[in-house]
């Protein structure tokens, strides 16, 4: 593993990791049903469902990495290390988290092979996830008391979306870059409805199934420890498939009202989903004495900053540094996942970048899956991974912007190339 800063860009250079196999937890609706499951739990479900489809022992697992944003549970403290306790990992082994907002899965799997590369573990496993359902209505002023009438609470998931630094919300950043690349209203609803159009193909050719573990009821227990559960709103009923991939048409995405008094709506901009996906990352020497099928190979990782009220185009500089880094041409890259924020920002990202959109988020992408927070880069590199195996193209990357103002990328490569 090598790292170095090109032009204000921090890449990674992998040798010999390798990512096993994946999973993830259906991607449901805000207060949907599983509005009530603690992202924890989520995360261990995911990655449960990695470590078996993997054929690893949790035993051989050497380190966790978790990616979460909201602290959506009072043991929210905890969450990477009952992730690990409870995916069966041994209590030797550490965990830590990562925040890198909407960069969070890939930086956590980022980071987890890392420790490969390094030789700090053979095996580890990389958890992203998120419940927008549970973000609390906060109050951060009351430790020292409050006078009359001026008791003050927030919405933590609306007002996070404000980036105070510029003054800008997430939405209104996209809307600049609309002005700035000329993207009209009626071409961001088009891009919109085939991205669930793309998403609705991809369930009906059953794509997702290998991806996606259901969710029902369900306890994780540890030996000597307090039980965890799933307990779904709706008992009874497991969870299969993602919640917001529908039928779409531009029809019916046109008549959306204007979100932020431009050419983003609710219709055409990431869908406010809870879920959890999971990578179990190895080393080559680890792969070949297993005998196993990687999924794919960890090629390169690039993180990049980019104006905070344009914060959308961060995938652009970080993608032509991860393909620098790897010394890899963006023609050669046969499918590319930019997470889908909003509809405008992939479009101005596709502009700059000089994309064939048939190689772009083929499957569709969180307009129509959604966007868990902390979970969306992780699910972003088992998408791109399981499309190159099942296309048999050789590279793929998955990208993300990251508010604030930075942009990430990951390139994979599909070792049965």
């Amino acid at each position: 593993m090598s790292t170095t800063e090109v032009g204000g860009a921090v890449t990674l250079a992998f040798d010999g990791v390798f990512v096993v196999d994946g999973a993830r937890t259906p991607f449901v609706d805000y207060n949907g049903a599983l509005a009530g499951v603690s992202p924890i739990d989520l995360g261990i479900k995911a990655g449960r469902a990695a470590i078996a489809r993997a054929g690893v022992d949790p035993a051989e697992i050497g380190t966790v990495v978790a990616g979460n944003m909201a602290q959506a549970s009072f043991d929210a403290y905890f969450l990477p290390r009952h992730v690990g306790i409870y995916c069966g990992v041994p209590i030797e082994v550490p965990a830590h988290l990562v925040q890198r907002i909407c960069g969070s899965g890939i930086e956590a799997v980022s980071q987890a092979a890392d420790a490969v590369a390094l030789g700090r573990a053979r095996v580890a496993l990389a958890v992203g996830t998120e419940s927008m359902s549970r973000n609390p209505v906060a109050a951060y002023t009351h430790r020292g008391g409050f006078r009359l009438g001026q008791i003050e609470f927030g919405d933590f998931l609306w007002e996070s979306l404000l980036d105070t630094s510029c003054a800008t919300t997430m939405g209104g950043t996209a809307e600049n870059l609309a002005k700035r690349h000329g993207i009209s209203r009626e071409e961001v609803d088009a891009f919109a409805a085939r991205s669930f159009a793309r998403a609705l193909a991809a369930r009906a050719d059953g794509f997702f199934e290998d991806e996606i573990v259901p969710v029902a009821d369900e306890t994780f227990e540890r030996t000597g420890y307090n039980t965890r559960a799933i307990r779904l709103k709706v008992r009874g009923e497991p969870v299969r498939e993602d919640s917001h991939v529908r039928p779409s048409p531009l029809e019916a995405l046109a008549k959306i009202r204007p979100a932020f008094g431009g050419v983003q709506t609710g219709g055409n901009s990431s869908a406010v989903v809870d879920g959890a996906a999971a990578v179990v990352l190895a080393s080559h020497d680890w792969v070949r004495a297993a005998g196993a099928r990687p999924l794919a190979r960890v090629v390169a990782a690039a993180s990049v900053g980019v104006p905070p009220e344009i914060m959308g185009i961060g995938p652009v500089p970080a993608i032509r540094a991860v393909c620098a880094k790897a010394g890899v041409a963006l023609a050669e890259v046969g499918r590319i996942e930019i997470n889908e924020a909003f509809g405008a920002q992939v479009m101005a990202c596709a502009r700059e970048l000089g994309l064939d959109e048939d190689k772009l988020n083929v499957n569709g992408g969180a307009i129509a899956i959604g966007h868990p927070l902390g979970a969306t880069g992780v699910r972003l590199v088992v998408t791109v991974a399981r499309e190159l195996r099942r296309r048999g193209l050789k590279y793929g990357i998955a990208s993300a912007c990251i508010g604030g103002g930075q942009g990430i990328a990951m390139l994979v490569e599909n070792p049965a190339v």
